[in-house]
């Protein structure tokens, strides 16, 4: 039976497929990996760093997010995981918030692959949570469906409340990575503060090849977009001008470490992308010419950002 509202009006519900089509937004992976540095810097988290890599789990490649910002509670969570809820309202720090819709880490993790855990501890309490476009399909789900299940962090005793039941619990370890809750327990203690967030994103998409979207193998301490892509790039970038054809595709266009090194004027997150530090370049100050102009939105008169100019 469908859930009603408070007002005995039948609940919305959010097919499974919207998933993927919401994902679409981030027409390439670098975006994608953006979005998820942005959740970890916004004021809200405040990480200070974040480290993202490649790894094996149960023979299974899994990239891997984690920053040592406040983390979440499991409410906070659920928040994260549905969709238009948002954390950021209209106080002085949120006015430093780059995203304001509450559906950056669902587009941008989706974007990278099919399913996503994610292990968060705030000092007292610690959440997993998934993700999971298999996991909907496997069960025949009608709606998103989110298994949450919170942790004291103390005693890593299981918090059983409403919503948050063993039933979720048997879900995640059935339609996971992840197959015990020692394993779970793990992750946890992998992150490298007391409160800070960790997210596992496996089933990564791959191009019409078979081969990852993402080369991993090219460099050790770099992501990188495999040949065939960039020689499409190349074509397209000059079919439109961008590109001269007496110029070489600059390398943010096919390596993350250099597409982080510019993302940002001025980075409040440092990133350790594979074990090794991201050099930001500010790009403000190794710009020949500077106009400066000032940028208004209609919803908050107060709130302004300095947007520079080139040439």
């Amino acid at each position: 039976m469908a859930r009603l509202s408070e007002h005995g009006i039948r609940l919305s519900s959010m097919s499974p497929s919207f998933l993927n089509s919401n994902s679409t937004s981030h027409t390439w992976p670098f975006s994608a990996v953006a979005e998820l540095i942005d959740n970890a810097s916004d004021p809200g988290v405040c990480a200070k760093q974040i480290w993202i890599d490649v790894v094996k789990i149960s023979d299974e490649l899994c990239l891997t997010f984690t920053d040592n910002g406040s983390g979440m509670t499991p409410n906070k969570l659920h928040k994260m995981l549905s969709f238009g809820f948002t954390e950021k309202g209209s106080g002085k720090a949120s006015q430093n918030a780059i995203g304001l819709y509450g559906n950056g880490f669902k587009s941008g993790s989706m974007r990278l692959g099919r399913d996503a855990l994610i292990f968060t501890k705030n000092g007292g309490c610690q959440t997993v949570g998934l993700l999971s476009q298999t996991y909907l399909q496997n069960i025949k789900a009608q709606a998103v469906i989110v298994p949450i299940v919170p942790f004291n962090q103390q005693t890593n005793i299981l918090f059983k409340r409403e919503g948050y039941s063993e039933a979720s619990l048997a879900a995640i370890l059935e339609h996971s990575i992840i197959k015990s809750q020692e394993e779970i327990l793990t992750h946890f203690d992998s992150i490298p503060s007391k409160k800070g967030t960790k997210i596992l994103i496996w089933n990564i998409r791959r191009a019409k090849d078979g081969k990852t979207e993402i080369d991993f193998d090219s460099d050790s301490s770099d992501f990188r977009l495999p040949e065939i892509h960039l020689e499409e790039l190349k074509q397209g970038l000059r079919n439109s001008g961008t590109l001269r054809p007496e110029q070489n595709i600059p390398d943010m266009y096919y390596s993350l470490r250099a597409y982080l090194s510019i993302l940002y004027l001025k980075p409040r997150t440092q990133v350790i992308l594979r074990g090794k530090k991201v050099l930001a370049k500010l790009v403000s100050k190794s710009l020949t010419h500077i106009e400066h102009d000032v940028y208004k939105p209609q919803f908050s008169v107060s709130f302004c950002h300095l947007l520079i100019f080139s040439s």
